[in-house]
C-alpha cells in the first residue's frame, strides 16, 4: 500500500488542522494504521490509531483534541486537530502495519513521506 499525507501547515495556538492521508494500492481498512509525529530531536510516537473494525486510540497527550477517523469509500485515513498547541509542532506520518496489534514503530512497514504542522505561539 503507498500512502500520501496532505494538509499540513502553519496555524496559531488554538487552531486547528485536517491531515488527510491517501492510500492506493490496496485497501486501507484491511490495515492497523495509525498517525505518528515526530519533532526535531525527539523520538517518533505514536499519536493516534485505528484497527480495521475501526476502534480508535489515541494518545494521552492528544486524547480530546485529535480524532482520527477513515472513510473506506476514499481510502483515506483522517486526523482532525484541534486546539493546537505549539508542542503539537512536529513531521507528521500516516503509517500502516499488517499486524493485529503493533506495538511499535517498527511494526509499521508502510509510511507516507510526512507532513509538517507547526504551531505559532
Amino acid at each position: 500500500v503507498q500512502l500520501v499525507e496532505a494538509g499540513g501547515g502553519l496555524v496559531e495556538a488554538g487552531g486547528s488542522l485536517r491531515l488527510s492521508c491517501a492510500a492506493s494500492g490496496d485497501t486501507a481498512s484491511s490495515y492497523y494504521m495509525a498517525w505518528f509525529r515526530q519533532a526535531p530531536g525527539k523520538e517518533r510516537e505514536e499519536v493516534a490509531a485505528i484497527e480495521s473494525d475501526g476502534s480508535t486510540s489515541s494518545a494521552e497527550s492528544v486524547k480530546g483534541r485529535f480524532t482520527i477517523s477513515r472513510d473506506n469509500a476514499k481510502n483515506t485515513l483522517y486526523l482532525q486537530m484541534n486546539s493546537l498547541q505549539p508542542e503539537d509542532t512536529a513531521m507528521y506520518y500516516c503509517a500502516a502495519s499488517t499486524r493485529f496489534i503493533p506495538t511499535t514503530a517498527a511494526d509499521f512497514a508502510y509510511w507516507g513521506q510526512g507532513t509538517q504542522v507547526t504551531v505559532s505561539s
